[in-house]
């Protein structure tokens, strides 16, 4: 199986310039690492458990398995390895997140497939509160996406000493 070009073009290997992306490392990598292992190993509660009650499909398979990808992605944002294409499925994960658990606050009742959580209040402000953490981490994600990890990362290791992979 071929590699798509876009998918080995040098941008994603770049680190960027920006020393202060190591503050968004630091800030994406104390969730999702902590939350990820969470979801392993606290499954009734933040994993399986949860996306049945929030009417996600197949919870038992993909609580563990958005587990590990937080835990791991979040681990090679936090070194700086990888970083842009570690960003990639954490930017799936907030979308689905907001669509999945925050929309229905946003609307006050169940959304397709998804319950609502029992609140004081519902609609946009309640919508805005409770998203805070996951626009957060989604924007956080897509500067890790766009800007790259910076020059104090393993991607500027692998840049410099030309182990990153080119086409």
């Amino acid at each position: 199986m071929r590699i798509p070009t876009f998918l080995t073009h040098p941008w994603w290997f770049s680190p960027g310039q920006s020393p202060l992306a190591l503050l968004i490392r630091l800030m994406l990598a104390g969730v999702f690492v902590l939350e990820g292992w969470q979801k392993l190993v606290f499954p009734e509660l933040l994993g399986a458990g949860r996306f049945t009650r929030i009417g996600i499909p197949w919870p038992e398979a993909m609580g563990p398995f958005v587990g590990v990808v937080e835990l791991l992605c979040g681990a090679l944002i936090l070194i700086g390895l990888f970083s842009r294409y570690a960003a990639v499925p954490l930017i799936v994960i907030m979308i689905v997140a907001i669509l999945t658990t925050k929309a229905p606050i946003l609307i006050g009742s169940d959304w397709l497939i998804f319950h609502v959580r029992p609140l004081d209040r519902y609609g946009f402000w309640s919508f805005a509160h409770e998203t805070r953490t996951d626009w957060a981490m989604l924007l956080g994600a897509l500067y890790v996406l766009l800007a790259g990890a910076g020059p104090w990362s393993c991607d500027r290791v692998l840049a410099r000493t030309g182990m990153a992979p080119v086409r």
